[in-house]
């Protein structure tokens, strides 16, 4: 699927529950700049973005087959597509938190632990964003690295190795070939950036239906509401055996309920209504930043943060990708391409997605109902149009997720 670009803007619709803007917040770059855009104005912001971003741009990655981005974002038809990633580098100021991943036989390379495709639709925008196993098993194409080095395409091999053969663009290659988006955009950040930028908003606060205990990362959390800021972020992100059953499936639906927080701190006054708070979140956040060269021109990033910054909760999703066990290794995943496609083409038609997997005891996560009821309606305010059924998609029954408006804890698996 190639992007095309228009010329002029149609009406297009797609949801599901209520607002932060994204998953770009996890990974920083959109909610960074809409923090700045928001108060200081369009035009301050683009300076100020400007100012802060050249630190991150001078080893910014070119997209294999990068089309050039048009002046107004509005221009892509169908909206446009943001990678984000997530790498496990060890940084010298944070190798001691890994072990040996850092000083043992596997500390050479660097793997793309997390990886998330956000899909920003038309107007009026709607945002989904897909998460993909790190140990999801796939096809990675021809990929050439920093220092030249050309890899071999490969038929089946991690997904979370595509990093170490060709860097983002590789990642984005691979990410392209399975699910035919075009990725307009493309950002990684290290685990070091992720302690960083938690502490520039004094930490985020996560909910635990049941405490967590996991050996490996070091977490120990009781039942609860906590403030997690550094290395406790960090291993919040990381647990694995801690949650759920003790899968990569498990650690994803994690790490969207800390996304789905983070979001909504960035958004709240906490934040926005400090200036410095902001400023020195940009510039930890961008100075922490690879992206794409189609992230390089301060305008685009701040059409991007002006095009999700009014999405509703409801209208952001979180999905994970759908799969199956890989019969040649129980501890790895295939696509469900069957069911990817039925997600896809609901995400490019911009229908309203609604989730019908219903979370079990060995998910990452579990919904909490509201502890209040909903206030009795307003009986003078003028309802919104109910969405018709055409443009309501039921996702099949395997792919996990939830809304941002949805309250969602972590489900430790100390019981």
């Amino acid at each position: 699927m190639s992007a095309k670009i228009r010329r002029r803007k149609t009406v297009a619709r797609h949801g599901q529950l209520r607002t932060p803007s994204p998953i770009s917040q996890l990974f920083k770059i959109v909610g960074v700049v809409l923090a700045v855009v928001l108060v200081s104005g369009v035009s301050v912001g683009a300076f100020v973005v400007s100012d802060l971003y050249g630190t991150a741009t001078a080893d910014a990655v070119e997209l294999e087959g990068q089309k050039p981005v048009p002046p107004n974002i509005s221009e892509f038809e169908g909206g446009f597509d943001l990678l984000l990633v997530g790498t496990d580098a060890c940084e010298e100021a944070y190798a001691g938190y890994f072990g040996d991943r850092c000083s043992g036989p596997d500390a050479e390379g660097n793997l793309n632990d997390v990886n998330i495709l956000v899909h920003v639709s038309e107007e009026p925008r709607r945002i989904t964003a897909v998460s993909f196993p790190r140990d999801l098993m796939l096809p990675i194409p021809e990929c050439t690295d920093a220092d030249g080095n050309t890899s071999s395409a490969m038929s089946k091999q991690p997904l979370n190795t595509s990093y170490g053969y060709g860097g983002l663009n590789c990642v984005a290659k691979t990410i392209t070939n399975l699910t035919g988006q075009d990725i307009e955009f493309a950002a990684s950040v290290t685990f070091g950036g992720v302690i960083e930028i938690t502490n520039a908003i004094g930490g985020v606060d996560v909910c635990l239906a049941n405490p967590i205990y996991d050996p490996d990362t070091g977490l120990d959390l009781a039942a609860g509401t906590h403030n997690v800021a550094g290395i406790d972020a960090l291993q919040f992100l990381r647990t694995r055996h801690g949650v759920g059953d003790g899968s990569d499936l498990g650690r994803i639906s994690n790490q969207q309920q800390y996304m789905s927080s983070l979001a909504r701190k960035l958004i709240s006054g906490e934040v926005l209504g400090n200036v410095p708070v902001m400023l020195k979140l940009a510039n930890t956040a961008l100075s922490n930043l690879e992206a794409s060269t189609s992230l390089t021109n301060p305008m685009t990033i701040v059409q991007v943060a002006l095009a999700v910054k009014d999405v509703p909760f409801e209208d952001i999703v979180f999905l994970q990708y759908p799969t199956y066990e890989d019969f040649d290794n129980s501890n790895k995943v295939v696509a469900d391409t069957e069911a990817a496609q039925a997600m896809w083409d609901a995400i490019n038609a911009n229908q309203q997605l609604q989730v019908t997997h219903e979370n079990t005891e060995n998910d990452g996560v579990v919904i909490q109902e509201p502890e209040t009821p909903a206030p009795a309606p307003d009986e003078s305010a003028t309802e919104a149009p109910a969405t018709p059924a055409e443009n309501i998609a039921e996702l099949p029954s395997n792919i996990k997720g939830n809304s941002a408006a949805q309250q969602t804890c972590s489900n430790g698996n100390v019981r």
